[in-house]
């Protein structure tokens, strides 16, 4: 035996045991016994070869499997012989030699961790949290997996796409009106609001504008641009103003190739990958050339050739900085950056809200402009003042009339259907409008008749000038809007007369007053403002009385004398300084006087007059806010259209329509929008026959202020209106089958003038005043006699009768119960004319309390006269004229012409309904 070998100690037994060792000794090779080191040379102490040739010593093994295994590894073993044998030392055995040791080659002891797999998720070899962190090879892997796959998906997705034919989409078909009877009113559209022009024929200041404003890099980019889009977002979430993230390309692709203005993932997408295509294949020029083609500006104007026409009235390759500034400020909306405005659209795009916005955006995009040297400083220094812009409504087709009927039935659509401008305007619609061309051109002739005759600015300039009618007129039964007035031509003065103007409708607000006074009734002095109907008290109109004084001292339901803001007293005059005394609400109505009707609004509550006003057709928005006393009166200034509509609800006894223009819309000879009638029963038959029967006897009566309204042989409800100083005149009225409204007023609409109002109307027309009993009721007479001349003469309903109405006396008025010093006989049932001789007798003990309307008042005094209504209208403890001593009164101005005319009431600061402060303007 070699001196360099030993044998291992006797005292470690093999590893495995008995069994182990036999049936190794059975095996042809025997066991090999462990190696085993040297502890002093740190050598193997034995090999892997058989005992007879290493001295006899057996290697242990970890038992049965490891046995098995080692057999089966026997072929693959080197020689016995002697040598080194790797790192375990000398001899045969598995991995390059005999002798175990604990390196690399040993066995079980010396094994490492399992295989890793191809996504090492969760990690192996790691535990607790470590075991869930990604390494960075599996993120940076996962990262350029995605990045890899979704430019594949784009990469196909662009050899997807194709670019769509220009001819196919970027010309807009027109809109085809249609009057009534379904014959052609007129075409709008393409025909007249496009012109397609080359590049060369469009200012360059105009290309650098758009550039400017909504895509920078627009020369350079891609069709698209990441920066761009990136940069708006940053701007939006800082507040600031920023251009568009879509570039011109994508603009371009958006309306001049998809046709789709919607705002979905898909279309998106798809516009992304076309405007991507576009940008490479595609010259800018022409890009360039078809978006400021296609384009929508406003005004019915597609393309720069149309909105250079609609706004300065020139060509497109003539347009200067300033002018090319503000077509681009429109290109971010037309509705709320064109300066006239669209309140019809929109409330908030009112002229002024649309000047202060485009006037922003305009200095903006010039700064830009001179920012990136499309124009030098100095000549941005040039354009300090907003461009001078002409009217819109240009078009020779919307002339007269049809450019009001036009803009109305656009209103209509958008409101009732849904239907955006921009779809509406890119055509392809046939509209079916309520209009009746004759009722239309009877109404305008009627108008010019007035014009004609009466108004003549070059004779009197002072009076005359700035003259505008309006009207419109509804079917009682459908609210079919029939025919409008909306000014003497839609290309020379814009504004809709028969809109909203601002002019205040004044008395004809009255029925309003007295609907929610016969609905609702007047509240109980002892209890609290909200009060239900079992402690109102429904009015009568022929029973119920109230003060007719002129310089009635208001107040409150309980009594209490009503003080403005500034705790002065409210004196309500009558036109005229007429005074009436006690008077019945019908009569109140048919003189036109204000003071019972200012309190009888108290009585009710303004927010139940309001509540009336809704409800019958008025909007709400353009009613006057607060609790003043005037509320009553008519300072409000609903629609000419409104006013038609809300009459229309009394005539169609109670049941209201919302007024409407057209009936139907189709495409492709499809029917896609369709007007549904759905009335509401907004007040009582009964409520709507007696508001019916009162506004007759205003036409009827000698005395009414509405007589010159009358149609012989044909039953008519109507009521006067004017406002203080003669600044609008109104006369709304109806028969069974149709409700009109005619409105006068002074209002000069150039709009390029600031601190505009409306103008006193002292004699205008010749005439010394204008009331609703003038200008207007004759308009309305000449117009109806032959709007309706075919229709039947259908009578009126009978009044019905109020339920649970007892008589009530408001404002001071007394009871007809005869006292001791009467003159009159007593009747159960008071008179509803005014007596023509009041007592003269004076009350020995004037009244210190202030009024209290109960349901059956009695006088306190048995020395007051029926007929006097200062003895219960005491308005200072100190005296009985109600009249504070020292304080002056707003008498307001008398009828010039000394005949019965309409109210004065109405408009703030004016005859006498408050303190001229005008600290009650709406």
């Amino acid at each position: 035996m070699s001196e360099h070998r030993r044998k291992a100690p006797q005292q470690q037994p093999p590893t495995g045991g008995r069994a182990a060792a036999r049936r190794a000794a059975q095996q042809p090779g025997g066991r090999r016994s462990a190696p085993v080191r040297d502890v002093g040379t740190g050598a193997p102490s034995a090999s892997y070869g058989p005992p007879s040739s290493q001295g006899g010593e057996e290697r242990p093994y970890g038992g049965r499997a490891e046995a098995r295994r080692a057999a089966q590894r026997g072929s693959r073993r080197k020689g016995a012989g002697s040598g080194p044998g790797g790192p375990g030392g000398s001899g045969g055995g598995r991995r390059g030699g005999g002798g175990g040791g604990r390196g690399p080659g040993g066995g079980p002891e010396g094994r490492g961790p399992g295989k890793k797999r191809f996504i090492d998720y969760p990690r192996h070899n790691k535990y607790g949290w470590r075991r869930w962190v990604p390494s960075w090879r599996l993120v940076t892997g996962t990262f350029l997996f995605f990045a890899a796959s979704l430019m594949g998906a784009a990469a196909l997705a662009y050899s997807w796409v194709d670019i769509p034919k220009e001819a196919d989409t970027a010309k807009s078909q027109n809109n085809i009106y249609y009057w009534a009877d379904q014959s052609v009113m007129v075409a709008t559209g393409d025909g007249a609001n496009r012109q397609i022009v080359k590049l060369p024929q469009i200012s360059k200041h105009m290309q650098n504008a758009v550039i400017a404003a909504e895509n920078k890099t627009f020369w350079d980019d891609a069709g698209i641009d990441p920066k761009g889009m990136g940069r708006a977002i940053w701007n939006m979430a800082k507040g600031g103003q920023t251009q568009g993230g879509s570039t011109i390309t994508q603009q371009y692709v958006k309306n001049n190739l998809l046709d789709d203005q919607s705002q979905t993932l898909t279309r998106k997408m798809k516009e992304f990958f076309i405007a991507l295509k576009v940008g490479n294949q595609v010259d800018k020029r022409d890009v360039m050339a078809g978006y400021l083609n296609t384009a929508y500006y406003g005004r019915g104007a597609y393309g720069i050739q149309a909105a250079s026409r609609a706004y300065f009235n020139t060509d497109a390759d003539k347009l200067d900085p300033s002018q090319a500034a503000l077509l681009a400020s429109v290109l971010k909306g037309a509705t709320y950056y064109d300066p006239a405005g669209y309140p019809e659209i929109d409330p908030g795009a009112t002229q002024e809200k649309n000047t202060e916005r485009a006037t922003k955006r305009w200095n903006w995009i010039l700064d830009e402009m001179a920012k990136d040297g499309h124009i030098t400083s100095a000549e941005r220094a040039k354009y300090t003042e907003f461009p001078k812009l002409q009217k819109p409504g240009q078009s020779a087709k919307l002339s007269g009339q049809i450019g009001y009927l036009v803009r109305t039935a656009k209103a209509n659509i958008k409101t009732q259907f849904d239907l955006s401008e921009a779809e509406l305007e890119r055509g392809g619609y046939q509209i079916y409008t309520t209009f009746d061309k004759n009722k239309v051109a009877a109404l305008e002739k009627s108008v010019k008749k007035i014009y004609d005759e009466h108004i003549d600015p070059e004779e009197r300039p002072k009076t005359d000038t700035h003259v505008q009618f309006g009207g419109a007129s509804v079917d009682t039964d459908t609210g079919e809007i029939v025919a409008i007035y909306g000014g003497v031509d839609a290309t020379k003065h814009f504004t809709n007369n028969a809109d909203a103007t601002g002019a205040m409708v004044g008395s004809t607000f009255k029925p309003f007053v007295l609907a929610a006074a016969m609905t609702d009734g007047v509240r109980d002095k002892e209890l609290g403002p909200e009060q239900d109907a079992s402690t109102r008290t429904i009015v009568d109109p022929d029973k119920s009385r109230y003060s007719g004084k002129n310089g009635l001292v208001v107040r409150k339901y309980d009594g209490e004398i009503w003080h403005n803001e500034k705790g002065e007293e409210w004196r309500q005059t009558n036109d005229g300084q007429e005074d009436y005394g006690n008077i019945s609400l019908r009569r109140a109505m048919v003189r036109s006087a204000n003071s019972p009707y200012v309190q009888l609004g108290m009585d009710v509550g303004i927010d139940k007059v309001r509540e009336a006003a809704v409800k019958s057709g008025l909007l709400e928005s353009s009613l006057v806010k607060g609790e003043v006393p005037s509320f009553s009166l008519g300072i409000s200034s609903p629609s000419a259209i409104r006013m038609a509509g809300s009459y229309a609800t009394f005539a169609n006894q109670g049941k209201q329509n919302d007024p409407y223009s057209v009936r139907e819309v189709k495409k492709d000879g499809t029917v896609v929008h369709k007007h549904k009638e759905e009335p509401d029963q907004a007040f009582t038959p009964a409520v709507a026959s007696n508001i019916t029967d009162v506004l007759r006897d205003v036409v009827d009566e000698d005395e009414g202020t509405g007589k010159k309204a009358r149609l012989p042989g044909r039953d008519v409800a109507g009521k006067t209106g004017t406002t203080d100083d003669n600044r609008s005149a109104w006369f709304v009225g109806y028969t069974a089958q149709l409700a009109t409204a005619i409105d006068m007023y002074r209002y000069d609409d150039d709009d390029t003038k600031k601190d505009r109002k409306f103008e006193k109307m002292y004699g205008t027309g010749g005439r010394d005043t204008i009331h609703g009993s003038s200008f207007p009721s004759e308009i309305w007479r000449d117009y109806m006699s032959v709007a309706v001349k075919n229709d039947p003469k259908v009578k009126f309903p009978k009044p019905e009768k109020l339920e649970n109405a007892e008589p009530v006396f408001g404002g001071g008025a007394s009871s007809p119960t005869p006292t001791p010093t009467a003159t009159e006989s007593a009747t159960a049932t008071p008179s509803t004319t005014p007596p023509t001789t009041p007592s003269t007798t004076p009350p020995t003990t004037p009244s210190t309390t202030p009024p209290t309307p109960t349901k059956s008042p009695k006088p306190t005094k048995t020395t007051c006269s029926i007929w006097d209504p200062d003895c219960y209208n005491p308005g200072d403890p100190g005296g009985n004229t109600g009249e504070p001593t020292g304080t002056p009164t707003n008498t307001g101005d008398p009828d010039p012409s000394g005949s019965p005319t309409d109210d004065g009431g109405g408009r703030p600061g004016g005859t006498g309904n408050r303190p001229n402060d005008g600290s009650w303007f709406p």
